[in-house]
């Protein structure tokens, strides 16, 4: 049965990395892969890297449930940049300064920092080989794939996984032909989000990402948050590093607890309603 209602949206982004936000927790309404490819086509849709929908929370610890769609209408677990814009709307709802969001990837605590800026614990860094997941036992410091100039990646979950590669230019790197097939590498039973870095400083990184499901993106939170932890670990940074990202910068923090806090801007650019013709 086609779906004849018109639903509100908001368009917000998290230094570019763009989204469709949708509030169903009165509607009820039920997004399905192929509505959140219509609403992502950048040509015929609204255009955006994810849909974000908000849910009425599944348990009495969060505020509200947060699921996320690829542009290509694959589902994902986690994502840094939208986090930070559904905890804005939910403080800005609740006239408050704290929110708790719900996730397949766990509950994610933010809180407001200043206008439009947001922190987030995005819960711990997962570094054993089952939890990224990867198909076979692997040192995660040292996965000893790659292609091209990318080698031996560093595999990090922030509830999606990743695959870090530390280059000495990331303008260098042709993100666009080398990411796809990094994605799909036999390795990754789930595919992976494929950064590249380039370490400036001990607490400054240069960092671009190919986002599976979606592809190149100007700002991937959970990327920024498993490029920090990565490069820490193979010594290369402190625990806390501003991230540079095409979009802007985001500020991780690696807690002696192994969560990861995030801190970077939101943006609220546009609202109004989906037409049912693009949902049908």
């Amino acid at each position: 049965m086609t779906d004849t209602t018109d639903h509100p949206f908001l368009k917000m982004h998290g230094l570019g990395n763009d989204f469709v936000v949708l509030d169903v927790r009165q509607s009820g309404f039920a997004l399905t892969p192929a509505m959140a490819r219509a609403i992502a086509d950048r040509r015929t849709g609204l255009g955006c890297d994810q849909v974000v929908v908000i849910e009425t929370a599944r348990s009495g610890l969060s505020d509200a449930w947060m699921s996320l769609w690829n542009a290509d209408g694959s589902v994902t677990s986690a994502c840094g940049n939208a986090t930070r814009c559904v905890a804005w709307l939910l403080m800005q709802q609740a006239g408050s300064d704290h929110a708790v969001i719900e996730t397949k990837a766990g509950l994610l605590d933010a809180e407001m920092r200043g206008d439009k800026l947001v922190a987030v614990d995005m819960g711990p860094a997962r570094l054993d080989w089952r939890e990224i997941p990867l198909a076979k036992p692997v040192d995660t410091l040292h996965m000893g794939i790659g292609i091209g100039s990318l080698t031996d990646p560093v595999g990090v979950s922030m509830g999606n996984p990743h695959a870090v590669f530390f280059v000495g230019d990331v303008a260098a790197i042709d993100l666009a032909a080398l990411g796809p097939v990094l994605e799909h590498h036999d390795l990754f039973p789930e595919r992976a989000n494929i950064e590249v870095a380039q370490v400036l400083a001990p607490d400054r990184i240069r960092m671009r990402v190919w986002e599976r499901g979606t592809g190149i993106t100007s700002a991937c939170g959970t990327g920024a948050c498993a490029t920090l932890v990565a490069a820490a670990r193979r010594g290369l940074t402190a625990r806390k590093a501003d991230v540079v990202l095409d979009g802007g910068v985001l500020t991780i923090e690696w807690l002696p607890d192994d969560h990861v806090m995030m801190t970077g801007p939101v943006a609220l650019v546009a609202e109004g309603m989906l037409d049912s013709s693009l949902l049908s």
